[in-house]
């Protein structure tokens, strides 16, 4: 398997901006594979200085160039994290010159000023909904009543990615619930979740893509074997068929794509933060 190259979400606030932004960009990658890390509150010479040693660190021990999203506002905190020697992106670069022609003003650059101007109500929504995301992730906790929307897959066709994107995005409370094996020997929807079949939507992946992804997380196992991923899929959609469950395939769809067919199929309504 390849080397996964190391990503760092660095801010000099939480790091959500920079965060949603640099996942949006890299699963645009799929040939790829990324580990990622957030570095908050990068607001000093010190701070970066101290994140720029471990990002270099990182970069040395998977034997990769580290990518750094970086959010931060204040040009000295940047160069001195530009030290690790990663690929540096700055979040904010490429609207700041065409924003400061319009208006006709240079831009300040004080550390949390772009948080000055967050909606807190909005922000803590979004906050609220990627934890109950990751307190329901795959099958973890089963009391959906609170759920906007339960993703129903097998495993490793997309579930908490989508779920997270969700969160993060528009506030979205949303579960997933993988089936497994003992679920795909019925025609019928598991016990526990025919209560909440209006918050239902089906994920569904090209098998040989399938294959390739659990190949990836256990190598030469039977949950890996190509004749496993296409009978569980072929269960799975002909559960979702059967019970008439909304579905949307993953293999050569974007992460934002499947979110607004959720929330369009579903009559979810999220102003996008």
């Amino acid at each position: 398997m390849a080397a996964a190259r190391p990503v760092f979400y660095v801010s000099d606030g939480t790091g959500i901006t920079a965060e949603t932004i640099g996942h949006s960009l890299l699963t645009q990658f799929t040939d790829n594979h990324f580990t990622s890390e957030r570095i908050s509150f990068v607001d000093s010479i010190d701070r970066a200085r101290s994140a720029a040693e471990r990002i270099r660190t990182a970069g040395e021990r998977h034997g990769l160039k580290p990518v750094v999203i970086n959010s931060c506002m204040d040009s000295d905190v940047s160069e001195a994290l530009a030290e690790s020697g990663a690929l540096m992106l700055d979040v904010f670069a490429p609207f700041i010159e065409p924003l400061e022609r319009e208006l006709g003003e240079s831009r300040q650059r004080h550390v949390g000023r772009a948080h000055a101007i967050v909606d807190f109500d909005a922000y803590h929504r979004r906050i609220n909904a990627m934890n109950y995301a990751l307190t329901h992730d795959d099958g973890v906790a089963v009391d959906y009543e609170d759920a906007d929307v339960i993703l129903v897959a097998v495993s490793r066709a997309g579930k908490t990615p989508t779920c997270v994107y969700l969160a993060l995005h528009y506030g979205v409370r949303a579960a997933n619930y993988p089936l497994t094996e003992e679920d795909l020997e019925h025609d019928r929807l598991p016990e526990r979740l025919r209560h909440y079949r209006n918050k239902l939507f089906g994920l569904s992946i090209d098998p040989v893509r399938l294959q390739q992804i659990r190949q990836e997380r256990r190598p030469n196992s039977r949950y890996a074997e190509l004749e496993t991923c296409r009978r569980e899929v072929a269960k799975a959609e002909a559960l979702f068929r059967a019970e008439r469950i909304p579905t949307q395939t993953t293999t050569n769809t974007s992460i934002e794509e499947i979110s607004s067919k959720v929330m369009s199929t579903l009559g979810i309504h999220r102003e996008m933060f």
